[in-house]
């Protein structure tokens, strides 16, 4: 196995591989994977040279931790960078209750939103114990934006805790933590690069993860935050580099872009873009895992894979050559801005 390139995490000076492993299937994001499977994707990740792993707390209420942990611990800590998330305590739940969201099988436990001082170390401590690792490599505010909270008054609360509360609020206990070692940078994980955009003008960041927001698709990122990060020198790595769907499958009946059927704007779109594609006879998912590579504050991708064909196969579309043609002819037919930086 070669090893896969890396580049360099904005401040935090980790080098990260350019293509990661994102864990949210791992924690029965809408269906149930046994253990064993579980198990054997993980292996499959790091047999092929994934050494940059994302998971949460949120995920499965602790499940996809309690998995990342069981197989990396018992790897070299120097070996791999890890990457979770705060913002939300798991709390114990009884299983005979339906708790309603889009893990199947998670553990018997319920996601409460903390961005204190005080939650933020607990949360903490609790993923070093799930995991049964003694440092986490980048902790993530993770999902501090109206869509994921449900109310503009409960954000607005969520903020002013995490930014003004007890002890100085969350963000200052992300700082203790970084300035103490503990982490080697700090950032958020978000859906929207304006929420991202915002958190910069109130605290100092290293990275963020960002998913579905640069992609083939969508370039709105370019107009000001990812000029910002590139100035802050902050690192991006991006989730969702399909947009929850189409990129990969292409302009099917009932193709998905962000978690929605996509409408006929999106559908022709896409047609259009894989018409390009198809003249390179490139792929159009290889040149969706490639394209925001191009953007030197892009420090890697994470797709998730819910098994070991799903990894070979992200691996096998990634490595697939595309000519410099293909992305200038995207640009000569506007459906790549002209000023997208380009994959060499």
């Amino acid at each position: 196995m070669a090893a896969l390139p890396q580049r360099r995490l904005g401040k935090t000076g980790l080098q990260v591989t350019e293509i990661g492993f994102g864990t949210a299937p791992l924690g029965n994001l809408y269906e149930k994977i046994d253990d064993a499977v579980a198990a054997k994707t993980i292996e499959a990740a790091w047999d092929a040279g994934l050494r940059f792993v994302d998971t949460a707390p949120f995920y499965g209420y602790g499940l996809a931790e309690q998995r990342v942990g069981e197989f990396f611990r018992n790897q070299p800590r120097d070996s791999f960078v890890l990457s979770t998330k705060i913002g939300r305590l798991i709390k114990p739940h009884d299983p005979g209750e339906e708790w309603p969201g889009v893990f199947k099988g998670a553990l018997p436990f319920k996601p409460v939103f903390d961005y204190s001082y005080d939650g933020v170390m607990r949360s903490f401590e609790d993923s070093l114990q799930r995991m049964g690792l003694h440092r986490i490599d980048v902790l993530l505010i993770h999902d501090i934006d109206e869509e994921s909270i449900g109310s503009a008054e409960e954000t607005a609360a969520h903020r002013k805790a995490l930014f003004g509360g007890a002890k100085g609020g969350g963000y200052a206990a992300l700082d203790e933590l970084r300035r103490s070692g503990d982490v080697a940078g700090i950032g958020a994980g978000l859906n929207l690069w304006e929420v991202a955009e915002s958190l910069i003008h109130e605290g100092d960041f290293d990275c963020f993860l960002l998913a579905g927001r640069y992609t083939l698709l969508e370039q709105e990122a370019l107009n000001s935050f990812l000029p910002l990060c590139a100035e802050k020198d902050i690192g991006i790595f991006l989730g969702g580099p399909y947009n929850s769907g189409i990129l990969a499958t292409g302009p099917i009946p009932g193709a998905m872009y962000n978690y929605e059927p996509a409408s006929e704007d999106i559908l022709q779109r896409v047609r259009q873009i894989e018409a390009v594609c198809r003249a390179h006879d490139v792929p159009l998912a290889s040149a969706a895992l490639r394209f925001p590579l191009g953007h030197p504050s892009v420090a890697a991708i994470i797709p998730g894979a819910r098994n070991g064909d799903e990894i070979a196969r992200n691996l096998a579309t990634f490595d697939h050559p595309i000519p410099a043609a293909l992305w200038t002819d995207l640009k000569g037919e506007g459906l790549l801005r002209q000023e997208a930086p380009l994959p060499l």
